[in-house]
């Protein structure tokens, strides 16, 4: 899969740039893995912060592999992905698809480019025969929670102090969208 997204701007910048969206291949895990590194926000992550990754970073395994991940690419460069995946092994629910995993570069947030992953993730949804698509989010996480809800999730769901993150509990909020 690629598609290519217009209007989308490179930070700093009033030159339009071109956003990419594309499948991961096998070669992309050592720049996923800094990618993921570079988006660690206490907002969206309830692990702690990793170490650097290492130039040779391993990405993917089992769980994770390059067919699950739709990267955004700006200008060629790698800004953004999303991961799409069963959200079991169980033939009773392989019509869902669930979001687990979106980081965009702090350098192009607010830019277009999770929307943009979001929208091409849905397409896929769709493409596999998938009649709803979910997710976790943070309660707290305020940005993409509005992202979410204006691209049509709904609040199916909320675990109440869920986790304990730096003093605070916060409710892990379950979402969805039928396709």
């Amino acid at each position: 899969m690629s598609t290519t997204a217009s209007g989308s701007t490179t930070p700093g910048s009033t030159t339009p740039g071109r956003l990419v969206v594309r499948t991961a291949e096998s070669g992309d895990g050592p720049a996923l893995a800094a990618l993921d590194y570079r988006c660690w926000s206490r907002l969206s992550d309830v692990q702690e912060r990793p170490a650097p990754p290492a130039p040779d970073a391993v990405f993917y395994d089992e769980r994770h592999l390059p067919e699950h991940y739709l990267l955004a690419l700006l200008d060629g460069e790698l800004v953004g992905y999303i991961r799409l995946v069963l959200p079991t092994s169980l033939p009773s629910n392989a019509h869902i698809r669930t979001i687990h995993g979106l980081a965009v570069d702090p350098s192009v947030r607010r830019h277009g480019v999770g929307r943009t992953l979001i929208e091409a993730a849905l397409a896929e949804a769709r493409r596999v025969g998938a009649r709803r698509v979910t997710l976790r989010v943070l309660g707290y996480n305020a940005p993409a929670r509005a992202l979410y809800e204006s691209l049509g999730f709904g609040v199916e769901g909320v675990a109440p102090e869920e986790f304990y993150l730096d003093g605070t509990y916060v409710d892990d909020v379950a979402m969805g969208l039928t396709l």
